[in-house]
């Protein structure tokens, strides 16, 4: 199984999720999307990982477009996605749901209500994000909680708001790289959070292990 990760950032890896879709004996190609040019063709690809931004997929920038165009094919093409919070929104957008702003952000470690468990167990998760999802009809939501939906499949296709791919390493990259505003504006202490985070790895890994399960499930992919 050949696996595409589109990443949006330089810094982004796959994380857990990577690692579980390699222990199914999967070969990871990954893409840094705009900066390393135009999205691959889909020769060769049997699933596809679309990975977090710090944009908006409202926002007015031509990649963004370009990517929204770019995952209706692959839908077309009956290859399935798994989109993890900014990849959750594209997959919201590009099959007919809506992304809007939330009242507030939601960032921190959460657990969540799960419809679910055994395909999304109820955390905790790493949640960093400031829009949410309104699924498209005949999207089957599998957890939520009071800001935002969580998880949902529509199609082949299984998205997550959260971050499960995430471990201490990565967390200190997006604070190195972006800085610690937003934490500091939500009264949310690096330290604190790089330490929840480090601490959650052993778990945050078999959780996500769970997810990449449930989304190669039989009949997911239908």
């Amino acid at each position: 199984m050949r696996v595409l990760v589109i990443r949006h950032h330089d810094v982004d890896t796959a994380g857990f999720i990577a690692d579980a879709f390699e222990a199914r004996g999967a070969e990871i190609t990954m893409h840094l999307f705009p900066d390393e040019g135009p999205l691959p063709t889909f020769d060769g690809v049997d699933y596809i990982v679309l990975m977090g931004s710090v944009s908006s997929v409202n926002d007015a920038d031509p990649w963004i477009a370009a990517e929204l165009d770019w995952l209706r094919a692959a839908d077309r093409a009956g290859l399935p996605v798994f989109g993890i919070c900014f990849g959750a929104q594209l997959i919201c957008a590009a099959l007919g749901g809506r992304v809007e702003a939330m009242e507030r952000k939601e960032i921190g470690w959460f657990t969540v209500s799960s419809d679910d468990e055994d395909a999304v167990p109820a955390g905790p998760w790493l949640e960093f994000h400031g829009d949410r999802c309104l699924p498209p009809a005949g999207a089957t939501v599998l957890a939520r909680n009071d800001l935002a939906v969580q998880a949902f499949r529509v199609g082949r296709h299984f998205a997550v708001q959260f971050h499960p791919e995430v471990d201490g390493p990565q967390l200190k990259r997006w604070l190195d790289s972006m800085g610690t505003a937003e934490l500091d504006s939500i009264g949310l202490d690096p330290d604190q959070f790089l330490a929840d985070t480090i601490r959650e790895e052993p778990a945050a890994k078999a959780r996500a292990a769970r997810l990449v399960t449930a989304a190669l499930a039989p009949g997911s992919q239908t």
